[in-house]
């Protein structure tokens, strides 16, 4: 339990560095059915900036905490990029995709919690 928080603690550093915004972080751990135990979600402004928050997430966990994503999909096209930590999943979104995929109403049973932009 102690791990997962400090995960998603450096998650969000790692998103907040690349200047992520509207970061959410949803707490799936009593939720039946759920893949992880936590979600990470924000967004970034282009493809570009989608990309960077990515690899600063990543980054920022190996250089901490010494974690590695088990896999990462979306890189190609960064409108949507996710991060498989395990007990965590990272979501990196363009606002469209976000919009649009909505993944906070998913588990809508789930706490949130909203992270202020950090500048």
């Amino acid at each position: 339990m102690e791990q997962t928080e400090s995960l998603v603690k450096t998650i969000v550093k790692g998103i907040q560095e690349k200047k992520g915004t509207d970061i959410v972080v949803a707490d799936l751990q009593g939720i039946d059915g759920a893949i992880c135990r936590q979600f990470v979600v924000c967004q970034g402004g282009s493809p570009t900036q989608v990309e960077a928050i990515a690899e600063s997430v990543g980054d920022v966990a190996r250089q901490e905490l010494g974690e590695k994503p088990m896999h990462v999909v979306g890189l190609e096209r960064a409108l949507w990029v996710a991060m498989d930590y395990g007990d965590v999943m990272v979501h990196v979104f363009v606002p469209e995709m976000r919009q649009f995929y909505n993944l906070e109403n998913l588990w809508a049973d789930a706490p949130l919690t909203r992270i202020p932009d950090d500048y």
